[in-house]
């Protein structure tokens, strides 16, 4: 995403989660440089997934090997609570390798080896970012398609009831929703359910 005004690329919201005091003020000094924002920095992975909740930044940058909870720990609680957060791993131990059940739970979007250039941090980070912020979008159409499909069939199901009962068409029963939803301007859906509860042997919503 880019900065419509200047078109310079915007800013990432950066929490960063690394044990070493001075790594982690060389990585915070590094992003710093190269344009992002640092919203907090932590050294255990329960404060990470603790601040997290706080600052909701785009990009979590964590530590695979951590007290107080590992990365990966701390990036399953994070993914559960934000899935819109992007999860970077990185870890200065080259024998470090994630399972696929790791890569599943954290929904981790990159493993950066420690240190990582400046360029490929900042391109690795940049595409964390667009890529969680394309699934929160996928996952938000989704309940959307999901929920405009049951109020559709809510919608059949009260036409129907109202065919049986007043003998009109599919298109005059439809009328007849849509009118009492503007008359007392209800969305449709709801005046379909309340047809629906009328039904003998309806179950009552709670």
């Amino acid at each position: 995403m880019a900065d419509a005004t200047t078109g310079t690329p915007a800013p990432i919201r950066v929490l960063v989660a690394e044990d070493d005091v001075n790594a982690r003020s060389i990585l915070v000094d590094l992003l710093g440089a190269l344009g992002h924002i640092v919203v907090g920095e932590v050294g255990s992975g329960s404060e990470a997934a603790t601040l997290a909740r706080d600052v909701a930044p785009d990009v979590v940058l964590l530590d695979v090997h951590m007290p107080g909870g590992s990365g990966i720990q701390a990036a399953e609680e994070i993914t559960q609570a934000l899935p819109g957060v992007a999860v970077l791993l990185f870890s200065g131990d080259p024998t470090v390798t994630l399972t696929e059940r790791d890569i599943t739970a954290t929904s981790a979007i990159a493993f950066l080896p420690k240190p990582a250039p400046p360029r490929v941090l900042d391109s690795t980070l940049r595409l964390a970012a667009s890529r969680a912020r394309e699934l929160a979008a996928a996952r938000k159409d989704a309940t959307t398609a999901r929920q405009q499909l049951e109020n559709r069939k809510l919608i059949e199901r009260a036409k129907g009831i109202l065919m049986r009962r007043t003998g009109s068409s599919e298109q005059e029963a439809y009328r007849m929703l849509q009118r009492t939803s503007q008359d007392r301007s209800i969305p449709m859906v709801e005046i379909a359910q309340t047809v629906i509860d009328t039904e003998p042997g309806a179950t009552p919503r709670v």
